[in-house]
């Protein structure tokens, strides 16, 4: 649940929300998809109403959603071919779409392979390339390396920064503080369903904590500043406890 928030994704940005379950950053990215209705105020994305023009929206939006959404039996290409079918591609258009797709997130020569063979982290990758099948000016991703082991984090991050580099307009819900400064132009930082802050990662750390704070682990000396930082010193409490606080859902 989101409490009043506010807030605008530039053009051609990775734009972060970081909190802990249960902040609101999933209830958010569903209003933003056309999945669950607001109760107040407005929402305009890429143009459309969300409510009023779900149809149109859907159309230039690609989402990766948190949980895995793929058909298992089906193999990696066909998984490409019938989402493909719900734009109006088909034939060779569609073929050949899907190739160069899985040939960039590095899954070409898996494409016959059943989606259930795979790993956790190909699983992901598979749904990064369906979702930019339609070649979306937007693409929402929604806690895209939640489970993954480093090397598959690393490879999704980076696909991800090839998309931005081309220009796609990236919004990504994260609770890991790396992931957020690795990836994000600017991100806003939630906690109980409201914005707590907002800005390049490197500026809130410097405006909220400066550049190095005490090292708990060696009295005396410091450490380089985070994220993490400006969490706690805004809301009291750490990410790690504050995902305990929460529970699983959002």
């Amino acid at each position: 649940m989101v409490d009043g928030i506010d807030f605008t994704v530039p053009q051609g940005v990775c734009f972060g929300f970081l909190g802990p379950n249960g902040a609101g950053k999933t209830s958010t990215m569903r209003m933003l998809c056309c999945l669950s209705p607001r109760d107040a105020g407005t929402l305009e994305v890429l143009g459309y109403d969300p409510a009023r023009e779900p149809r149109l929206l859907k159309a230039r939006l690609g989402v990766v959603a948190q949980e895995i959404t793929l058909d298992l039996e089906l193999s990696v290409r066909q998984n490409l071919l019938v989402y493909a079918g719900y734009f109006g591609l088909g034939g060779r258009e569609a073929r050949e779409r899907a190739e160069e797709l899985l040939d960039s997130v590095g899954l070409g020569d898996r494409a016959d392979d059943p989606v259930e063979k795979l790993s956790g982290g190909m699983k992901r990758r598979v749904q990064i390339a369906r979702a930019l099948v339609n070649d979306p000016d937007l693409v929402v991703l929604d806690e895209p390396t939640t489970g993954l082991d480093p090397h598959a984090r690393q490879v999704v991050w980076e696909r991800l920064r090839a998309l931005r580099a081309a220009g796609t307009t990236l919004v990504l819900t994260t609770h890991y503080m790396d992931e957020a400064e690795q990836l994000c132009d600017r991100l806003v930082i939630m906690d109980h369903g409201r914005i707590v802050a907002e800005g390049h990662p490197r500026q809130l750390i410097d405006q909220h904590v400066g550049p190095s704070v005490p090292d708990a682990a060696q009295p005396g000396g410091t450490r380089r500043a985070t994220l993490e930082d400006v969490f706690l010193r805004l809301t009291g409490h750490d990410l790690a406890a504050a995902d305990a606080d929460s529970g699983a859902g959002e």
